[in-house]
């Protein structure tokens, strides 16, 4: 794969790139008039219908990079129905759902038809926006795909393709649907691939569906952004220790804590750790895969509108969210994988403020911590001392209600076995004596006794009755007279009720 490397840019105004005056007005609106080196790398190529591979860490601002060029050479043409003329592909809804609010807002002083395809939405709706034929489709793999199947989408008149975070489809499984998707659309399309990390899986990916692209780097892959401070805090390994380590950070920081993202490695633990701020008057809401589409959007724009100080979030928050003024990250969990601390902390210190990200550890992060400063190239200092000088906590406020509860509630359970049933070596309940037998049923059994001499004479008249088989024993039990054939009874049949019997005669 050839390619040209951009590197140092000049001082330059987004007038010098090259982009119509429609789209500089509007960039002008929205209050910028320097782009950063992403852009100021990738928009002139771009505008000039080459392919570019651009890297660069998160917060930098590639989504205009490929946005504002291709505004300028939609100005030309028009869509046609179940045909788009461009697609981006995203590899969450939330990325999805950003750019077409920057498409939204840079493309105001045009008529762009933008269809939205994201898993959590009626198909119906999206039917009906790519019928009316689409400039812009912005789309995740798996909906593409879905319509597709669907005969609702064709890819053939794409002339504009945007692979976005390339390195997070590679981590969510995507590069296989992507190798599908590409071989869809016309060979002679332009490609724009984003990516903030180059691992050997994308590298190959881009040699396979790029054409001599011009390579645009304007920072080393996943280095973390000197304008955050960074802290590593310990903690005791039980959930109760970690939450009230976090409290207690959060009221330290609360002078100059105007909000702050706070994430869990799971999703179970961003439920129990958003339950147990909001039960402690912390103003939080929650953010994870498994939230429907309507929600997770407002969480995100409550958020982003200051409705909300606290945000317990997954990694689905962690790549590309647009919410330029976070003071603060919290990573509750050590991420897995070191990759994500970047892109974590990232979603503070944006467009040159200051950020400041605090990591919770137990002594069971080590291993995690130590990939992390290897990525960065660089230690991060400890809070308050760091793992050696950990003492096993008291027990914290949470906990010794939830213990005493529990204890509670062992002294009234039953001893079970590890299947649920009740164990052998449990006390056996004292067997009921049988009690007397009133005097009503003992004339019931001489009813009882003159019914089956009444059945005797019936089938003594009738003849022999043919032969059942003998019923199920779980028929039994569910059906109380399954010794009854099932064929039509009229009337009483031979079951004639004592009262009506006379003289013992029918």
């Amino acid at each position: 794969m050839s390619s040209d490397t951009t590197t140092a840019q000049e001082a330059i105004t987004f007038a010098d790139l090259g982009l119509s005056p429609k789209v500089l007005s509007a960039v002008t609106d929205a209050g910028y008039t320097v782009p950063t080196p992403i852009q100021a790398g990738a928009i002139p190529h771009a505008l000039q219908g080459k392919d570019v591979l651009g890297i660069a860490q998160t917060g930098t601002g590639k989504t205009a990079a490929f946005v504002l060029p291709m505004i300028t050479r939609l100005e030309k043409g028009r869509a046609r129905a179940r045909m788009p003329r461009t697609l981006i592909l995203e590899p969450t809804r939330e990325l999805a759902a950003q750019v077409e609010e920057n498409f939204v807002r840079y493309g105001k002083n045009h008529k762009l038809n933008i269809a939205l395809l994201i898993g959590g939405v009626s198909f119906d709706e999206q039917e009906k926006k790519l019928e009316r034929g689409a400039d812009v489709l912005i789309a995740t793999p798996g909906r593409l795909l879905d319509h597709r199947e669907r005969g609702k989408l064709l890819l053939t008149g794409v002339d504009i393709l945007v692979i976005d975070e390339a390195d997070r489809m590679l981590d969510m499984g995507f590069i296989p649907d992507i190798e599908r998707i590409c071989e869809m659309i016309p060979f002679t399309r332009q490609t724009l691939f984003f990516s903030a990390t180059m691992p050997p899986e994308i590298t190959k990916l881009t040699e396979k569906f790029l054409h001599s692209p011009v390579r645009i780097e304007v920072s080393r892959a996943a280095s973390a952004a000197s304008n955050i401070t960074q802290r590593l805090v310990k903690s005791g390994p039980k959930p109760w220790d970690k939450r009230e380590t976090l409290r207690n950070l959060i009221k330290a920081e609360d002078e100059g804590l105007k909000n702050a993202i706070i994430f869990c490695n799971r999703k179970i633990e961003v439920s129990e750790l958003f339950r147990s701020l909001v039960k402690y008057d912390f103003d939080a809401g929650a953010l994870h895969g498994d939230m429907d589409q309507r929600a997770r959007m407002q969480m995100l724009a409550n958020f982003r509108d200051g409705k909300l100080r606290y945000l317990v979030a997954s990694d689905v928050a962690a790549r590309g969210l647009d919410i330029p003024d976070v003071s603060h990250v919290f990573n509750y969990d050590v991420p897995i994988h070191s990759e994500d601390y970047v892109h974590r902390i990232g979603r503070t210190g944006r467009a040159g403020r200051s950020g400041k990200s605090f990591t919770i550890a137990t002594k069971s992060d080590g291993k995690y911590i130590d990939a992390i400063e290897k990525l960065i190239g660089t230690k991060i200092e400890w809070h308050d001392g760091d793992l050696s000088t950990v003492v096993a906590s008291e027990e914290s406020d949470e906990q010794p209600r939830r213990e005493r509860a529990g204890r509670g509630r062992e002294r009234d359970r039953k001893p079970r076995d590890a299947r649920g049933g009740r164990r052998s070596d449990a006390p056996k309940p004292v067997e009921r004596q049988e009690a007397p037998q009133p005097v009503a049923a003992i004339a019931n059994d001489d009813r009882t006794a003159r019914r089956d001499s009444i059945r005797h004479d019936n089938a003594a008249r009738k003849g022999p009755a043919p032969e059942r088989q003998e019923p199920r024993r779980d028929t039994q039990r569910a059906r109380p007279h399954a010794e009854d054939d099932d064929r039509s009874v009229l009337g009483f049949g031979a079951d004639m009720p004592a009262f009506m019997l006379v003289g013992g005669k029918i």
